[in-house]
């Protein structure tokens, strides 16, 4: 049995869940990329561009792509392949993104999404929320269309999905951790790895799942201009208990585009732990803050940075490390607050290397997200397990993933809790993280990918 596996946008966590499976089924898959360039022309062109390039064989079964791929299209220019089991994969869904106004161009992207479900066999979805929050959104989305609107779309492809989390290999940071840091990975992480054989159960934010996507203003930011809609209840695939996996987009890849903003600061494009041993006791050192997100406007730079420069004000002491990649628009905020941030800041910019990246996490204290778009949150759970003290949203995907005492409402409740870390870091360097890591890993999901990626013989192939 051969695996097709097609990524139009081979980057983060696109490119690190396919190398994984790659890895996995070796030579039983045969992997058809494009660069993470680009992304709209990707969602608009890619189709005509595997029709060209992916290699004719009897031998495939199963097509496994992420949902930037409209199957639709593909499907029709490469008939061969539409006899395939097709497995669609959703990182992200378009139906509920941030946009600034709604505008026709918009549609489209969303629209393809709904096109590749309908043709799709199994339909997975990274979290609970990225489902209902594109399930429920159809009805309104096809509102758009002026007149002869299609009906019954939600439940026509409800019965195809699934939520199955991005599965992740623990890397083994125990190297770059402080003292502190490792007595408690010792605590949390040993006891826990126990490979295979774990045992995963349904968490209880998903048992609430509809009360918890009614407190989300993913629709209110979307770019339907509508009122999120009513939810239900469906099948959660592999579903573990409170966690804090650690996966994320592989930022430490190195991206095929450079940056000016980044390449600015080559001196900070190590991270060099022996600045940061040196010195002071680590117990006595300013609280240490981590943004490890793209710089784009969907993760709230804006309410990050305003809450980083009241704490300046107030001239309470912190260090801050904004990692993660830049692409060819930076939002403005970014250059303005490092002017004002000055010595606070550790580290600026993206660190190609994943040591050095998972070394920037293991030294710091809280990790932070202001996101307005987020349906798996890799960058955070990679750093709880690196350590950091999260501290996210109470909306979108986090109520799924992280216990309740991660997470606040305003930046004004981001900005008290961080004041009083800053006042007391001991506070969070004492602190045990209340949940789990162990049920976001490839030891723990693997078995349910393989057991997707497998297909029953069909006569007509």
């Amino acid at each position: 049995m051969c695996v097709l596996l097609i990524e139009a946008f081979y980057g983060g966590s696109h490119k690190q869940l396919m190398d994984l499976l790659q890895e996995e089924l070796q030579e039983d898959c045969v992997l058809c990329t494009l660069p993470a360039k680009k992304w709209h022309w990707r969602a608009r062109t890619a189709a005509l561009y595997f029709m060209q390039t992916v290699p004719i064989s009897p031998n495939y079964r199963i097509l496994f792509a992420s949902s930037v791929l409209n199957l639709a299209e593909l499907t029709a220019l490469r008939p061969d392949l539409g006899k395939l089991k097709k497995v669609l994969y959703f990182h992200e869904n378009q139906l509920v993104y941030p946009v600034q106004k709604c505008q026709e161009r918009d549609f489209q992207y969303g629209y393809n999404q709904i096109l590749s479900c309908l043709v799709a066999d199994v339909v997975v979805f990274n979290s609970a929320f990225n489902m209902e929050s594109f399930l429920t959104s159809i009805g309104k989305f096809m509102k758009l269309i002026p007149d002869h609107r299609p009906k019954d779309l939600e439940e026509i492809i409800r019965p195809k999905c699934q939520v199955l989390y991005f599965p992740v290999r623990f890397p083994d940071v125990s190297r770059f951790m402080p003292e502190h840091k490792l007595a408690h990975f010792k605590k949390v992480i040993g006891a826990k790895r126990s490979g295979d054989a774990y045992q995963t159960v349904v968490l209880p934010g998903q048992q609430k799942c509809r009360a918890l996507m009614k407190t989300s203003n993913a629709a209110s930011k979307s770019g339907l201009c509508e009122a999120q809609p009513r939810l239900h209840t469906t099948q959660h695939e592999g579903l573990p208990s409170p966690l804090i996996a650690v996966a994320r987009l592989n930022e430490s890849e190195a991206s095929e585009s450079t940056n000016p903003c980044q390449e600015e600061d080559k001196q900070h494009l190590t991270f060099n732990l022996s600045n940061i041993l040196s010195g002071q006791d680590y117990q006595q050192r300013p609280l240490h803050i981590v943004w490890p997100h793209r710089w784009e406007h969907d993760k709230g730079p804006e309410t990050f940075f305003e809450v980083l420069l009241k704490l300046k004000e107030k001239d309470l002491p912190f260090h801050v490390s904004i990692l993660g990649e830049a692409f060819s628009e930076i939002p403005d905020i970014f250059s303005e607050a490092k002017k004002v941030l000055g010595s606070s800041v550790l580290h600026w910019g993206f660190l190609p290397r994943k040591d050095d990246y998972f070394q920037a996490l293991c030294m710091a204290d809280v990790v932070i997200s202001t996101a307005k778009h987020e349906f798996f949150g890799v960058a955070m759970v990679e750093a709880v397990y690196c350590g950091c003290y999260p501290l996210c949203p109470k909306a979108l995907v986090y109520p799924e993933i992280f216990p309740a005492e991660y997470l606040y409402s305003t930046p004004e409740q981001l900005f008290k809790r961080l004041q009083n870390f800053c006042k007391r870091p001991d506070i969070v360097r004492k602190h045990l993280y209340k949940g789990e890591t162990a049920g976001f890993s490839w030891a723990a999901l693997g078995s349910k990918f393989r057991s997707l990626l497998t297909a029953e013989p069909r006569e007509d192939l």
